[in-house]
């Protein structure tokens, strides 16, 4: 393929070619894309996108691919992933990380050092750069209340530094999901000094915790609706009936509702219709409009 070609003679990353998009997300779902690029540097990114753009290719941003569904047939683009960004600093209690750093990896990391404030994150599968993008949280608290700033690249293809209030963190969203041509390339992150056991001690109980109430064992990715105000998405999943409802090998799950998961050679588009059926039948029959947190990509 012609701008594969022109991708490989910039030098600019690793490139899989005809990637298979199971391999690339945690439901374990969809097609294959023309190709995965992994730059190595913030400038190897810009000379990526700036012949992307110029060719008018469509692309993608994506990290540990914890909130994508993928449809099963072939994305006409290419998916940029930001694995190589995993630098990370730490200076007391302030930490400078890449965006393709793995979150969880940095929880455990920070709490072996005594640092809290990152344990609500020790059970979530994505990237730091993803993490912020969604806002990405659990026990009452969530990236905006760590991030200090970030570093982006600008749909001029700059690099600009913005700050936590510039950055509109709210509920599971964000700037930078508003305003999708800006990509999060690092983030500096401040937390507090605590006790290791304490904190340990936490983790420890909230992972018990997650293996009791959510099916770990399946390919997921993780609450499907967000819960709407002063209520349950999983609650209003049971009360229609759907618990262990499925299309194809995509089961609501059986453990804990607001989850779906693919039991074996579930399709991106077999998830999806779950998803809608399910969103449709609780807006027809509750009157409440659910918010998907997960994002379909075609």
């Amino acid at each position: 393929m012609e701008i594969i070609e022109k991708i490989k003679k910039l030098d600019c990353g690793d490139i899989v070619e005809n990637a298979d998009l199971r391999k690339y997300t945690t439901y374990k779902v969809g097609g294959h894309a023309w190709a995965i690029v992994s730059p190595y540097t913030i400038k190897d990114l810009q000379t990526l996108l700036t012949l992307l753009i110029k060719e008018k290719v469509k692309y993608k941003i994506i990290g540990n691919g914890s909130n994508l569904i993928f449809s099963d047939k072939i994305y006409e683009g290419i998916l940029i992933r930001l694995d190589n960004f995993d630098n990370l600093t730490i200076r007391d209690n302030v930490i400078r990380v890449g965006a393709g750093y793995p979150l969880m990896k940095l929880a455990l990391k920070t709490a072996r050092l005594g640092l809290t404030g990152l344990e609500f994150a020790s059970g979530i599968p994505g990237s730091v750069g993803g993490a912020i993008f969604m806002n990405a949280g659990a026990y009452k608290s969530d990236m905006g209340y760590v991030v200090r700033s970030i570093r982006v690249l600008t749909p001029d293809l700059d690099v600009k530094t913005m700050y936590n209030y510039e950055l509109d963190f709210h509920y599971r969203t964000s700037f930078l999901q508003k305003f999708p041509g800006f990509i999060c390339l690092d983030a500096t992150i401040e937390l507090r000094h605590g006790d290791v056991e304490e904190i340990t001690k936490l983790i420890n109980e909230r992972k018990m915790r997650r293996l009791e109430t959510q099916p770990l064992e399946y390919p997921s990715a993780g609450s499907v609706f967000r819960n709407p105000e002063n209520n349950f998405a999983g609650a209003l999943i049971e009360e229609i009936g759907y618990k262990g409802k499925h299309i194809g090998d995509a089961y609501v799950s059986e453990k804990h509702a607001n989850f779906i998961v693919n039991k074996g050679n579930a399709s991106g588009d077999d998830v999806k219709k779950l998803i809608l059926e399910i969103k449709d039948k609780i807006k027809k029959e509750k009157g409440i409009e659910l918010k998907v947190e997960q994002e379909f990509v075609d």
